[in-house]
């Protein structure tokens, strides 16, 4: 196994090109435990460590850009107001040894369906911007994942920021799991209202083949909320339109069984998320939203 330890981004592109199957690497959570199992043994692995472009973050006006190997660490300590569902799933993530060291852009390079920011990126609609010596492109999250462990990136690209919309209304993230640290999800649930275009988006990690958004459970809260007029009344959601939308998200489950949980539970569990997530967050908007008038 060769080592390539690029000292720049260019550097890292030029070696990702010449050496298309070079596996990059940057906190290792993933990589190391693979190869230390010898599940996987590259023949090029790609240091990343010295690149500092990866390793900034900057929010403005309306999103943040947050560079690859920024930290679960860091994103918990700097950017909790702006990515809040980001912000809880990154506590999830096994130890505070780990969370120094793991990032976003090893999830989403991973894709394995069980990691932790995968439902809250695809709750706050996020794009992944990927590079290569060819060029720049945006995928949307929803187009990254491609099957187990498989996403969209060329042989050639390399992740380098993920663009997040800045946080407009409550979001929620919540997983299961055998103890509260150092665990691999059973399945997983994010949640983030978006007041601004008055539309609620979901994922669910752990449940699937690839991490997923409830769609029809989406559609269906989103034509509720506006023709019941919750956005403006503030009233509390009803218990069978939180209902409905539990048994919608439990249905676009596709989990299978393993030696962390049934496909059953798994499909049980993420209704019950579901329905917590959606009553942790219209409280929230409730209690906060600015354009409330007349709430209960």
């Amino acid at each position: 196994m060769d080592f390539l330890r690029p000292a720049s981004w260019e550097e890292a592109l030029a070696a990702k090109a010449e050496h298309p199957t070079a596996v990059p690497i940057a906190g290792g959570t993933d990589v190391m435990v693979e190869i230390n199992f010898d599940h996987r043994r590259p023949e090029y692995l790609l240091d990343l460590n010295r690149v500092e472009l990866l390793r900034d973050w900057e929010a403005g006006e309306e999103n943040v850009r947050l560079g690859a190997s920024v930290t679960y660490t860091q994103i918990m300590e700097q950017l909790r107001a702006e990515l809040p569902g980001l912000a809880l799933a990154s506590h999830t993530v096994a130890s505070p040894q780990i969370r120094n060291r793991g990032g976003v852009g090893g999830n989403l390079g991973t894709a394995s369906p069980a990691g932790d920011a995968h439902p809250a990126l695809l709750a706050a609609g996020a794009e992944v911007e990927v590079e290569s010596v060819r060029g720049s492109r945006f995928i949307p999250i929803d187009e990254f994942y491609t099957g187990v462990k498989r996403n969209a990136l060329q042989p050639d690209e390399l992740i380098k920021t993920v663009h997040i919309k800045k946080a407009d209304g409550p979001q929620q993230y919540s997983k299961v799991g055998t103890r509260n640290a150092m665990v691999i999800a059973v399945c997983a649930f994010g949640l983030a209202l978006h007041p601004e275009t008055r539309t609620v988006r979901t994922g669910i990690g752990s449940a699937a083949p690839t991490p997923v958004r409830a769609k029809e459970a989406e559609e269906f809260l989103n034509a509720a909320l506006e023709e019941g007029g919750f956005w403006d009344n503030g009233k509390i959601i009803t218990p069978s339109i939180a209902k409905q939308f539990a048994d919608l998200a439990s249905a676009a489950c596709n989990p299978i069984d393993d030696v962390r949980g049934t496909a059953r539970y798994r499909r049980h569990a993420v209704g019950i998320m579901a329905r917590r997530t959606l009553g942790w967050t219209w409280e929230q908007y409730r209690s906060t939203g600015a354009t409330l008038e007349g709430a209960a």
